[in-house]
């Protein structure tokens, strides 16, 4: 039985307190006590060799600076996204920290709710390492069925961009466009993302798999999603702040919009979709969002 301590206790941490329990011993801690059996201070749980973290993008960079230390531990980073105010990826972040080798990346359709039922869920773990890949895939509980895959930045891209595209999609429904835009948006969506990750190498192959079609499937069409669910508020011409404020957690998807706007006019890179999510955001009309869409 192996050691696993867990950062972060929201819906997520939470959720994968829940699953890792089967096989391993965890602990876990967050910036919020909880009265969990297992809460421990961050301290201790530094000191397992296996971590999962599931700090958000926008703030896992102040957080790694003010109170990690590394030494030696495995990592599986658990969040996804992209920092808004710099548009770098995790892995860069995580790389002024920890060792690429020690470093690995979950991806994958995977609804905290569901998890927490025992649902059958299928997961990818990605890491420069196959090693450190398969030890950490080794660590899920049986109704998890886990792949490795070498092409971080593929999945790096795909679960921060799918994002993006749920909110394009809860904008959708709240207008009430239909079940046939609302399948194009997702199609075209993928078509999109696999455009942004051509400029970065990004394997072909992870957009169409569980970490590509199969995350934006799932964070696209459902309103247990809370960048749908965003995307549904913004529809009803609410401001991202109420929005935000409504739904009480944080929804990746905003951040990364800004994070897209920056990198697709630094390198020219044609991305309509999160394009009109981000000027929305900035206030646009989602009704005049949609015109342009199609008069493109």
């Amino acid at each position: 039985m192996s050691k696993v301590g867990i950062i972060g206790a929201g819906k997520w941490g939470e959720a994968l307190v829940f699953a890792m329990s089967e096989k391993n011993e965890v602990i876990v801690t967050s910036r919020t006590k909880r009265d969990w059996k297992n809460f421990r201070s961050l301290e201790e749980v530094l000191r397992c060799e296996y971590l999962i973290i599931t700090v958000p993008a926008q703030q896992i960079s102040q957080w790694l600076q003010e109170n990690f230390v590394f030494s030696g531990q495995k990592i599986l980073v658990a969040a996804k996204g992209i920092e808004a105010s710099s548009g770098r990826f995790l892995n860069e972040i995580y790389a002024q920290y920890v060792p690429e080798e020690k470093l690995a990346f979950l991806s994958g359709p995977s609804f905290a709710s569901e998890v927490m039922r025992s649902l059958p869920t299928a997961l990818v773990i990605n890491s420069s390492s196959s090693e450190t890949a398969q030890e950490f895939a080794a660590l899920f509980p049986h109704f998890i069925r886990t792949y490795v895959s070498c092409d971080v930045m593929g999945a790096e891209i795909t679960g921060a961009y799918k994002n993006v595209i749920a909110i394009a999609a809860g904008i959708c429904e709240g207008l009430g466009l239909g079940h046939n835009a609302a399948a194009s948006l997702i199609a075209r969506g993928l078509v999109e993302m696999q455009r942004f990750g051509k400029v970065y190498g990004a394997q072909e192959e992870t957009f169409l798999g569980l970490s590509g079609a199969g995350d934006l499937f799932l964070t696209a069409s459902s309103s247990m999603s809370r960048n749908y669910r965003v995307g549904l508020g913004l529809a009803s011409a609410k401001s991202k702040e109420s929005v935000c404020a409504e739904i009480g957690e944080v929804s990746e998807g905003i951040g990364t919009a800004y994070a897209l706007h920056e990198i697709a006019k630094q390198k020219g890179i044609y991305l309509p979709i999160a394009a009109e999510v981000y000027e929305i955001l900035e206030g646009k009309s989602p009704q005049q969002s949609l015109k342009d869409l199609l008069e493109r």
